[in-house]
């Protein structure tokens, strides 16, 4: 297999890693741009609020009959009142929030990008000073305080799988010319691998756990939480395009040496400056020696002295060199 198959045997698992890379890429986009519909529907989790049902005694809002008759009235002032949007998603760096419009997620807010972000309901809706942060605070406590923690475990294990992932496409070229490359190469997508699938599983995890804990702690009051279908297809398409990439990595290492057939065993024209088998002096048949055995038989000296075979300068040579 000359450079050519080298090339087609590397193709594959470069092809895997760029796409393993373009998914980590498209997890990292989503919630990064309040315009970008496609952005917007990449988040880990969702809260839907649209149907909130907030008492007027829950809120820390002083009590008179006008206000008392407004929140009774409707749900929306009491939304108004502490600024809940109909939804909130929970992407990588940062939450997006906004209303529905005829059906339709419209995202009015994105959270400046903030490494090792979390999301914190009860900061984020207002509810540090009211009465409704203590109903349901006590439930939620143990759940925040591990997705925190977990939170930044996750973006340290992305970070590293970006940066290995990268790191792996560029020894990747140094595979094309040996299979030590391929070795090396195959060490750096198992480092991307293990940080990406860490990375997937926390998020699975992760987020399925706190979808339980909010939903148990929050249903009084009417609010959903749900995963993000997009966001985890991509995650994990991610790890199967590095684990495909990392096993194509370490097979180009074992097999596909690049070396050519011509160099391995031997280009049989054209071989200049090297030993070649030449016929034997004793005379042969269809390319084969033949010798007589016998009493009183002579070998022919066809020219060259018996006496002489001893010297290196009058000696037989078997091989001889040719085209030189």
């Amino acid at each position: 297999m000359g450079k050519a198959g080298r090339f087609a045997c590397i193709f594959t698992p470069m092809a895997l890693t760029i796409a393993s890379l373009i998914c980590l890429i498209i997890v990292g986009l989503g919630g990064t741009n309040k315009n970008n519909s496609t952005y917007n529907s990449l988040y880990f989790f969702r809260a839907n609020t649209t149907d909130i049902n907030i008492s007027p005694t829950d809120l820390n809002i002083p009590h008179n009959p006008l206000t008392d008759a407004i929140i009774n009235q409707t749900t929306n002032a009491a939304k108004d009142a502490l600024d809940i949007k109909d939804f909130y998603h929970v992407s990588l760096w940062n939450y997006c929030a906004g209303d529905f419009d005829n059906g339709q997620d419209k995202v009015t807010y994105c959270s400046p990008r903030k490494n090792q972000f979390w999301f914190n309901p009860v900061e984020v809706w207002g509810l540090n000073n009211t009465g409704v942060e203590k109903l349901f605070s006590d439930k939620l406590r143990s759940g925040l305080n591990a997705y925190q923690k977990a939170a930044k475990w996750m973006f340290i294990a992305y970070v590293v799988a970006v940066v290995a992932t990268i790191v792996e496409i560029f020894v990747g070229i140094f595979a094309l010319f040996s299979r030590l490359g391929s070795l090396a190469t195959t060490i750096v997508s198992t480092v991307s691998s293990l940080f990406l699938i860490g990375f997937a599983l926390t998020a699975t995890i992760l987020y399925t756990t706190l979808m339980g804990s909010f939903n148990d702690a929050v249903k009084q009051y009417n609010i959903r939480g749900s995963l993000g279908h997009n966001m985890f297809v991509v995650t994990w398409l991610a790890v199967a395009f590095s684990f495909a990439a990392g096993l194509f990595w370490l097979i180009s290492s074992c097999c596909c040496s690049g070396r050519s057939n011509k160099i391995k065993y031997g280009d049989e024209s054209g071989r200049k400056g090297k030993y070649e088998r030449v016929d034997s002096p004793y005379g042969h048949r269809d390319g084969a020696a033949h010798f007589q055995t016998g009493p009183g038989y002579q070998a022919p000296h066809h020219g060259v002295p018996l006496n002489n075979v001893g010297n290196k300068a009058t000696a037989y040579e078997p091989y001889g060199t040719a085209n030189v």
